[in-house]
């Protein structure tokens, strides 16, 4: 079985041949105008800005950071963005859209193209991050050897960040425990069962249509099978159209919720004293995955979302992911180093026997057929 400390280790064996990732850091980044000064919007690693110093003087000299689709109780999020502006406090950060999906973010850098309003950075599900990298700047941090290769694009245009598994929350005064995919198809969770968003848009419904794909006698080279389980449920009158969220769940409107297990566990934390929660991954086969931070090619504020980027896998950042539940990219190199907070590495939950996580390619299959088949098959 494997373990907490595992996990990184497994998606790299899992994706490491599709992804074709090299790991190996780039050398030092040419960012420098004609009159000696540093031009961030091209700096592909601190060395640019000659060490984290530079960095922080020419973020702090933008003042601003603009971030997108970050919602507070995600992953530990507010923590993460409260220091960093508790660090930083000449850097002014605007949270636009905390509810937006994966496919918003990369909308609104569109629609804002060349406007001070527009997202200096994105986090985004693997299937958006592979179908825009046009829009992202290469950029590899300090830490970069430190993230498993399989996690990181080569050049650092896109790179994991924090992960997990694909979990079922359930309110167990409103439904029974269920063991298995199969169980949410009954009469005792009739227009009780959603998803947290649109899986043609949004990282977190993809990855719930994986798990059921998975564990539907399907695989992650096809999701046929997780489709057709979600139009079973349609069809059954359980499949709720409400993207759930911890007032959705304490008013009973969403008892059971398909979500990463570190937001379902921050459910349950959220809700205590007021709604009981609990959380299952179901036994077999383990649908696993990882966020990825990413650069605005045309981040009006360039500096200041590179400072962002060394903030986000140092050891302070990581560890907040992991007070969040979350698994950071950075994990078991920081366990090694003794930088890791132990006992909340300690006390995550034990992973499957077995771990899937899409490669680009089957990442890249299945969004083309959700596009093509998701929303006929729940009308």
């Amino acid at each position: 079985m494997l373990t907490t400390r595992t996990l990184a280790a497994s998606l790299a064996a899992t994706a490491i041949v599709a992804l074709t990732l090299t790991g190996c850091a780039s050398g030092t980044a040419e960012a420098t105008g004609t009159d000696g000064s540093v031009d961030a919007a091209t700096a592909t690693s601190i060395s640019a800005f000659g060490d984290l110093a530079g960095l922080e003087a020419a973020a702090i000299e933008e003042g601003a950071l603009n971030v997108i689709a970050l919602p507070r109780d995600w992953a530990n999020y507010g923590a993460v963005l409260d220091l960093f502006a508790e660090k930083y406090p000449e850097i002014t950060i605007t949270e636009a859209a905390p509810d937006g999906s994966s496919a918003e973010e990369i909308q609104a850098a569109e629609n804002l193209a060349g406007q001070d309003t527009a997202p200096d950075v994105f986090d985004l599900g693997l299937a958006v991050a592979l179908a825009n990298t046009d829009q992202f700047a290469p950029y590899q941090v300090a830490t970069w050897s430190d993230i498993p290769d399989a996690l990181k694009e080569e050049s650092g245009l896109y790179v994991g960040d924090y992960g997990g598994y694909m979990a079922v929350g359930y309110d167990p005064d409103a439904v029974p425990a269920p063991e298995s995919l199969a169980d949410l198809l009954g009469a005792d969770y009739k227009g009780k069962v959603a998803i947290n968003g649109d899986p043609t848009q949004a990282g977190a419904a993809f990855a719930a249509v994986g798990m059921a794909a998975v564990q539907n006698d399907g695989s992650v080279d096809d999701f046929q099978a997780g489709i057709d389980f979600f139009s079973d449920l349609n069809a059954a009158g359980n499949f709720v159209k409400v993207d759930p969220t911890p007032a959705t769940i304490a008013s009973g409107e969403t008892p059971v919720v398909f979500d990463w297990d570190y937001l379902n566990v921050g459910y349950g934390a959220q809700l205590e004293g007021e709604r009981n929660w609990e959380v299952v991954v179901f036994p077999g086969t383990g649908y696993a995955g990882y966020y990825n931070q990413a650069i605005n090619v045309d981040a009006p504020h360039p500096a200041a979302a590179r400072l962002w980027q060394e903030f986000l896998y140092s050891d302070e950042a990581q560890n907040l992911w992991l007070e969040g539940g979350a698994r950071p990219a950075r994990a078991d190199a920081m366990a090694a180093e003794g930088t890791i907070d132990a006992d909340l590495f300690d006390a995550l939950p034990a992973v499957p026997d077995t771990t899937v996580v899409p490669t680009a390619a089957q990442s890249e299959a299945a969004a083309t057929l959700l596009g093509e088949k998701w929303a006929a098959a729940v009308q």
